[in-house]
């Protein structure tokens, strides 16, 4: 049985969020040193709660309304993936998303799972109230053998674009060089440099660049502060001799190495110091035998096909309460009566 509660209650169930973590997904984006945080600075207070069999936990989610009558995973951007954990074998079927539907507050029609990774929770066969949906396809990059090997097997131009950039920084005097900064007392200043990087580009424009006084900086500073402590988190620092260059945000959890956010200087856009940060990042993480895989939890971009050909899709669940809204909301969408998004979960857009 489900029981939905306000989620100023979920510290009081943080441990039994971390033990199904533990269980399941084993995931860092689901750690709660992670989601703690990323409530405090995104949560808007209306959030919801959702815990089945209370006593002795075997699956939560977080929840959040979203149009009438329907609600979905809480999913502020910097969180690449829903707000649900879960026993192994207790992935959001129809029989799951069923009786928690019946559980939401008023009368609800539909509880979404948004963004799920296949690689961690199978996606389940549709059926007349439970529907999935195709959400971005993503890429990351095996740890396997040698980094010399993985190298020669990128393509001939991204290898021969490296050694012109790395010649065209010697012929101006300038040594790049990596940075690895694991310690919490240290996060601080890491995400406050990285905000000044974002915030000379066009993401300043936006009003959506990292910076040290605003949530975004405060969540990357006390998540990562958090997951340093546990020897879990590292911030890559790119050097063009004392100007930082560029930046990657990084947390780390059962051999998976997540990159949450990358940003480098305009200014130095000529010679791609991302991309030139990437090789020797990669370089000392296949040396380090630590590191199984290296996930970018993006819309796959086309430099990300110049490190990786591993693709996959993530995707979305949604069980309506009513076999007959699913239908109707098709019916309705091909005469354009509903817009297209009105039947997907709000994230896909």
């Amino acid at each position: 049985m489900w029981r939905v509660m306000p989620i100023r209650r979920f510290p009081e169930f943080a441990a039994a969020w971390q033990a199904l973590n533990d269980r399941g997904p084993k995931s860092a984006l689901l750690d709660v040193r992670f989601v703690g945080p990323l409530l405090e600075a995104f949560g808007t207070g209306r959030e919801l709660l959702a815990v089945k069999r209370p006593h002795s936990p075997t699956a939560m989610a977080i929840l959040q309304p979203c149009r009438f009558g329907r609600f979905e995973t809480f999913q502020p951007s910097q969180a690449p993936i829903g707000a649900w954990v879960s026993d192994e074998g207790n992935a959001p079927s129809e029989k799951v998303l069923a009786a928690l539907v019946r559980r939401l507050p008023g009368v609800a029609i539909s509880c979404g799972i948004t963004q799920i990774d296949p690689a961690m929770v199978a996606r389940p066969a549709a059926t007349r109230k439970l529907q999935t949906l195709d959400y971005i396809r993503t890429a990351c990059v095996p740890v396997e053998g040698e980094f010399e090997r993985y190298w020669a097997a990128r393509g001939t131009n991204l290898r021969k674009n490296h050694r012109r950039r790395r010649h065209r920084l010697a012929d101006c005097g300038i040594a790049p060089r990596l940075e690895a900064v694991t310690d919490p007392a240290e996060m601080g200043k890491a995400v406050a440099d990285y905000g000044v990087l974002e915030s000379k580009g066009w993401k300043a424009g936006m009003g959506t660049a990292v910076a040290a006084d605003n949530a975004q900086g405060r969540f990357y500073t006390r998540m990562l502060e958090s997951f340093a402590a546990a020897g879990e988190a590292v911030v890559y620092r790119y050097w063009y001799g004392d100007r930082l260059a560029a930046s990657d945000l990084c947390i780390l959890r059962d051999g998976v190495l997540i990159v949450l956010k990358t940003t480098y200087d305009e200014e130095f856009a000529e010679t791609s110091p991302a991309m030139l940060m990437r090789e020797e990042e990669f370089a000392r993480i296949f040396a380090s035998k630590t590191v199984r895989r290296i996930e970018f939890y993006g819309k796959v971009m086309d430099w990300h096909t110049k490190w990786t050909d591993d693709i996959r899709t993530m995707y979305h669940v949604t069980e309506f309460r009513w076999a007959f809204v699913p239908r109707l909301l098709a019916r309705l969408r091909r005469t354009r009566i509903v817009p297209v998004e009105a039947d997907v979960p709000a994230m896909a857009s």
